[in-house]
């Protein structure tokens, strides 16, 4: 096992951003690359996102990804207005880098390990196509989020 999380590879960066539709042009423009769908992250039924620890059916955002390597995504992240990590975000920080994300197997024993690191999980969810689910965890030793994905 590589590290806290089993591995040390790079899945995706996410950045939170205030209009992702206009952000996603010119992330396009700057890579050369067609300007991807924006999609929502998902009916509440199918996701039950938590923020906090607490089931957070209002927490919504506009997503848009750019495959920018064989195993790398960038994500754009346009949070509504109910509290969220996403939203939390933006508040404080405003717009920036919020999370570099890695692909992982077993989401709770991973999660038990970063905990056991000193990272606390914040927000968890399941994609919204129900695919896989995601853990973002504060990990202020290393000055950034770090989201822990699994597809299934």
């Amino acid at each position: 096992m590589a590290g806290t999380v089993g591995t040390n590879l790079l899945a995706q960066v996410g950045f939170i951003v205030k209009d992702v539709e206009a952000t996603k042009k010119k992330w396009a423009e700057f890579l050369g690359v067609e300007v991807p769908e924006t999609r929502p992250v998902g009916d509440y039924a199918i996701t039950h996102t938590e923020f906090m620890g607490e089931p957070a059916p209002e927490a919504n955002c506009w997503m848009a990804f750019f495959d920018v390597g064989p195993n790398l995504q960038l994500e754009l992240i346009q949070p509504n207005d109910k509290p969220s990590t996403w939203r939390n975000y933006l508040e404080e920080h405003g717009e920036g880098m919020h999370h570099v994300a890695f692909q992982i197997k077993d989401s709770k024993a991973c999660v038990a390990s970063a905990e056991a690191a000193g990272l606390k999980l914040v927000q968890h969810g399941v994609y919204g196509d129900g695919s896989g689910e995601y853990n973002y965890l504060d990990a202020p030793e290393l000055k950034c989020i770090v989201e822990l994905l699994e597809s299934y």
